[in-house]
């Protein structure tokens, strides 16, 4: 079964610095029929205007995901990190026992378009820890590459629940495909482009739950980048 999450569909705040949009309830938008998918908790899609960004701000018991389209998203936190990401890159924080963090937008004169995803951990009180790394284009070109996973498989980053995030740059035409084991879940986000899900049509920004589907077949019906979460 598969259940189209569409763009237009979610929360939406426009606050000048921020222009967001929210798959599930956050902040001001809550909407009792969209909350979580499994683990899955926040998947938000950020445009920050130059120069602006998150003051420092708490987090705990929480995996937090950040990936950035366009732009840069300069990071700093509590345990000492200091790092901007850019478009390519993946960055993984569990905030676990707490942390303080803010992100800024360097450039002066380019929004930084994003989007921030949260999961729940597999156990509360972890000990904060964060990793960021570069994915080539080509390791994503028309394949499924892993980015994050609970074992760290195939050089990916480690995040503390059973899930695997992939990612996948397609050109148009081009296909990949994802088993999904017996009893498992899966959510597709599509970041830019046209995809068909097992034949369902997916545009820019659309997400679909999925549930009960033994294979995934994703076909870009437009040049596409796809994001692909594996859950139990």
């Amino acid at each position: 079964m598969i259940q189209i999450r569409k763009a237009a569909d979610r929360g939406h705040a426009n606050h000048g610095w921020l222009n967001t949009y929210h798959t599930f309830s956050f902040s001001t938008y809550q909407d009792p029929e969209h909350v979580r998918f499994r683990a899955l908790r926040v998947m938000n899609e950020d445009w920050v205007a130059p120069g602006q960004g998150f003051g420092t701000h708490p987090h705990a018991d929480m995996e937090i995901v950040t990936y950035v389209l366009e732009g840069a998203l300069e990071h700093k936190d509590s345990m000492g990190n200091g790092e901007v990401l850019r478009p390519g890159e993946f960055q993984r924080m569990s905030a676990g026992t707490g942390i303080t963090h803010s992100e800024f937008n360097p450039s002066p004169t380019e929004p930084v378009h994003l989007y921030q995803i949260w999961l729940y951990p597999e156990k509360r009180g972890i000990t904060p820890s964060y990793e960021q790394q570069r994915f080539p284009e080509a390791e994503r070109h028309n394949r499924l590459r892993l980015v994050a996973s609970p074992d760290a498989a195939e050089s990916s980053l480690t995040i503390h629940q059973d899930a695997r995030i992939f990612l996948s740059q397609l050109d148009k035409g081009q296909q990949v495909q994802h088993s999904l084991a017996s009893g498992r879940h899966a959510w597709l986000q599509v970041l830019r482009g046209s995809v068909a899900l097992n034949g369902q049509l997916l545009d820019t920004s659309d997400g679909a739950a999925i549930r009960e589907e033994s294979t995934l077949n994703i076909q870009a019906t437009a040049n596409a980048e796809v994001m692909l979460f594996d859950l139990a």
